[in-house]
């Protein structure tokens, strides 16, 4: 089988014969398997085996694009023809063009990302079988939308004219489950799931359809509220997606393009004091982590937001170039976020301190706008009162400006999730509107 480098190298043959000024090139090879199960019958086997070349060429600062998934000699061939045509009909571009070769990863760090897992058919059945089992054995429980066990491994390479050729490898292993609780004619649907980069680091099946069990039947009996102004927690499930949107509000390119809540904000205070945001994309065998960005460059350690104060923008090489800055290697987002904070208390320490207001868990629809900040948001959650949870909500809208929102945030806690890129806990909000019942 011909290697990722050796790809690389005929792609590179073939694009010295068109003489390109610079050029870059991204190849992915990956397999895996997944397996689903419903009702204890099989519904899906799958084996996924995938690859793909991405190819940018410069003739001067023209750039042309071009992606192929045939990676024959003539299929290399084709796709750096066409990469090099689109060149030739496109405009100058002033600001397109590789990142400094000082930056560039000759010296790729090992992560320890890649564990791959020999997931035979009846093992992948087995382990889907028993957590779907688990979770329909409690009462209350009155269907299933199945279990699924999945497992990735791949390698991916980059190249440019810089020099430059480095591959990363990486795996990444999944089960989770969906249910439908069942209460007279009142019903609800949970989600549980666990993800590692060593199969061995799972949670057991019977622990994702312990948690899907009790997710879905903690949301029957829901009620809606009276709409009112009060505080809100964001529960780990969802409190990381306040940060992916002021980490977009941050990126190079909201702010040349002038379309975001947070334009011009070096060193403003947009979080309290006590909050910082710090990218760590070397910790080993962590999900999110990576040792350099699209553009080829060397990630790094360091600080978007410190005690409250925007410190740097997000930048890959192109937004950097708009804006008259220096890349942050984050071309792709950032990698392993940690939302860093002074709070010891966790989802119910801070349930006790708010004493009445809202918990969510879940949020439905699109409504943020990252332009003005505005956010509105379908919810379901948790009713608090007297610094415990009455009764389960739903069919309301949370409400408020992210620019309100973010300084508004009184705690972040330690309960955090770790499954995601960005590692946050419980997040609490002095105040967001709430539409509920309009009588």
């Amino acid at each position: 089988m011909i290697s990722l480098e050796q790809t690389a190298q005929q792609v590179i043959q073939a694009l010295k014969r068109h003489k390109v000024s610079d050029y870059e090139i991204s190849l992915s090879a990956s397999s895996g398997v997944s397996t689903a199960v419903r009702l204890g019958k099989v519904e899906t086997l799958e084996y996924h085996l995938d690859k793909s070349l991405d190819i940018n060429v410069y003739l001067g600062q023209a750039k042309g694009h071009t992606s192929s998934v045939d990676l024959s000699e003539g299929g290399i061939l084709k796709a750096v023809e066409s990469a090099c045509l689109i060149a030739k009909y496109t405009q100058n571009d002033p600001f397109s063009g590789l990142a400094p070769k000082e930056l560039m990863a000759f010296d790729v760090p090992d992560l320890d990302m890649y564990h791959p897992w020999e997931l035979d058919p009846s093992h992948s059945i087995d382990l889907a079988t028993r957590c779907e089992a688990q979770a329909l054995d409690h009462s209350g429980i009155d269907n299933s939308d199945g279990a699924e066990v999945s497992s990735y491994q791949g390698e991916g390479l980059y190249a440019n004219s810089n020099g430059m050729m480095s591959v990363q490898k990486g795996a990444r292993h999944s089960l989770n489950c969906s249910v439908i609780a069942k209460q007279n004619k009142d019903m609800q649907t949970a989600y549980e799931y666990t993800v590692a980069l060593d199969a061995q680091d799972l949670q057991a099946p019977e622990w994702v359809g312990d948690r899907v069990a009790k997710l879905a039947i903690g949301k029957l009996g829901a009620r809606s509220l009276a709409s009112q102004k009060c505080p809100v927690i964001f529960s780990p499930r969802v409190s990381s997606g306040l940060f992916s949107q002021l980490i977009g509000a941050l990126s190079g390119a909201s702010q040349y393009k002038k379309a975001t809540f947070l334009l011009d904000s070096i060193d403003k205070l947009i979080l309290p004091e006590s909050i910082s945001i710090l990218e760590k994309p070397f910790s080993k065998k962590t999900i999110g982590a990576k040792a350099f960005d699209r553009d080829g460059v060397l990630k790094r350690q360091q600080y978007f937001v410190e005690n409250g104060q925007v410190k740097s923008y997000v930048l890959s090489q192109y937004s950097a170039n708009q804006l008259g800055l220096k890349t942050t290697a984050n071309a792709g987002g950032v990698n392993n976020l940690i939302i860093e904070h002074q709070f010891t208390g966790d989802l119910d320490d801070m349930i006790k301190l708010m004493d009445k207001g809202l918990v969510v868990t879940e949020l439905m629809g699109q409504g943020v706008n990252g332009t003005t900040g505005d956010y509105s948001r379908g919810a379901t959650g948790f009713w608090v009162e007297n610094g415990e949870i009455q009764y389960p909500v739903s069919g309301i809208t949370i409400a408020g400006n992210l620019k309100d929102m973010l300084l508004g945030i009184e705690h972040v806690g330690t309960d955090v999730d770790y499954r995601g890129n960005i590692k946050v806990g419980s997040v609490l909000i002095n105040q967001m509107t709430i539409a509920g019942d309009t009588e």
